[in-house]
């Protein structure tokens, strides 16, 4: 008895063994190779992925780098513009010294004039600025606000009720 258990266990061996390998083989020939592409394929995805993520970062630093550099041009700018309004009311003043005093307070009236117009200019330049990210700012908000139903059903309705009131 115990031999022919032995012979069984050898044979079912033998045949688990024989099945395993021919698995295997199947495997081999017909499943790995498109499992090896596939992951391969996820990871060129995944590569790619990380570079666009990487140039985009770039980009932006650039863009950043970029946008810092114009506005200290601006200012550098502003500031030349401010010292030539400077030396040209400093000459102008020296000038109106040697003429008639009714001809000195024409030019430092038209100096002035010419700073407060530059400096209207600046202000609205400014405002416009700051208008234009405000706007920006408050478009975000009520997208914020109007991105959710619960959000947007309160907002209706307190307008509503804002507008029962005036």
């Amino acid at each position: 008895m115990e031999k022919l258990i032995e012979q069984f266990s050898f044979g079912l061996f033998f045949w688990q063994l024989l099945l395993f390998v021919g698995l295997v083989l199947l495997l081999k020939k017909f499943a790995w190779k498109p499992i090896l592409n596939a992951v391969e394929e996820r990871e060129e995805g995944i590569k790619g992925a990380l570079e666009s993520a990487e140039k985009a970062k770039l980009e932006m630093q650039n863009l950043q780098a970029d946008n810092q550099k114009l506005l200290k041009e601006a200012r550098a700018e502003r500031e030349e513009m401010l010292k030539e309004a400077r030396d040209i009311k400093n000459k102008m003043i020296e000038d109106a010294k040697g003429e008639a005093q009714s001809q000195a307070n024409k030019m430092i009236e038209q100096a002035t004039a010419a700073i407060e117009s530059e400096k209207k200019a600046a202000m609205a330049e400014l405002k416009s600025q700051v208008a234009g990210l405000s706007l920006e700012i408050a478009e975000k908000v009520v997208r914020g606000e109007l991105s959710n139903k619960d959000k947007q059903e309160k907002l209706v309705e307190s307008m509503l009720s804002e507008a029962k009131l005036n």
